[in-house]
């Protein structure tokens, strides 16, 4: 019988680290992202995406999610071929979920507050889990350049962000 060999699945390459809630620990969060997405070969356009959504989701577990004693995690999967990346940042508060802010007047530009709306922006999909016994995980999952189902279901007049240097 002519059947093709069975193919091999592969298993998402993964990263996690353990980092101080503090604003270096944040940082540090941003920089790993980079290096560690570099060193997997992820296309630009999806480690400069990423580098954004960490640094955003970083910032919120120190200002937010930090109890004294206690690190938040950096987690990333990423599955090459389909060019898919998940990213999770777990802290301690379990209390207090993010919730994205209201659409703010444009003519005056706030100076916070905005993290949640460029997630929200530059991610496919991004949701809030539950980390038992009383932490929370903020999990952002995003596509590589190509067809995204996901980018085609938000639709093609959604807005996106430039990336500003």
């Amino acid at each position: 019988m002519n059947q093709p060999p069975p193919q091999l699945a592969t298993s998402p390459l993964t990263f996690t680290q353990l980092l101080s809630p503090t604003p270096r620990g944040a940082r540090l969060a941003r920089l790993l992202c980079v290096s560690q997405l570099r060193s997997w070969d992820a296309p630009q356009d999806l480690t400069e995406r990423a580098e954004i959504v960490v640094a955003e989701l970083a910032a919120n577990a120190v200002l937010h999610g930090r109890l004294p004693g206690r690190s938040f995690r950096l987690s990333l999967a990423y599955d090459a071929p389909p060019g898919h990346l998940r990213i999770d940042v777990t802290d301690a508060r379990g209390d207090r979920w993010p919730h994205p802010g209201p659409a703010s007047d444009t003519t005056a530009l706030p100076t916070n507050g905005r993290g949640l709306a460029l997630v929200a922006a530059i991610a496919d999909h991004w949701e809030t889990l539950p980390h038992p016994p009383s932490g929370k995980t903020v999990r952002a999952e995003l596509v590589g350049p190509g067809p995204s189902p996901v980018r085609e279901a938000r639709g093609a007049n959604q807005p996106t962000l430039p990336i500003m240097r």
